[in-house]
């Protein structure tokens, strides 16, 4: 696999409890070598040699929230 870039929208990540708990549940994933996350904006940036499907489905299922990829791409 190649090194990408993911950006999501999580649309629940509101507070400093929904960031952490967003943090979190990526961080289960292997491979990854950062994650941001900015609650203004309610991103969530994910970099590193990951399988983005599984990334989305451990997101969505851990936070239980509507979430948006909105760019997936080499870094």
């Amino acid at each position: 696999m190649a090194q990408q870039k993911v950006v999501m929208k999580v649309l629940t990540m509101t507070n400093e409890k929904t960031r952490q708990k967003a943090i979190e549940a990526a961080s289960d994933i292997l491979g990854l070598d950062s994650i941001t996350a900015d609650l203004s904006d309610q991103k969530l940036i994910v970099v590193g040699e990951m399988d983005t499907t599984a990334l989305m489905k451990n997101l969505k299922k851990k936070i239980a929230g509507k979430i948006e990829a909105l760019t997936i791409g080499p870094t």
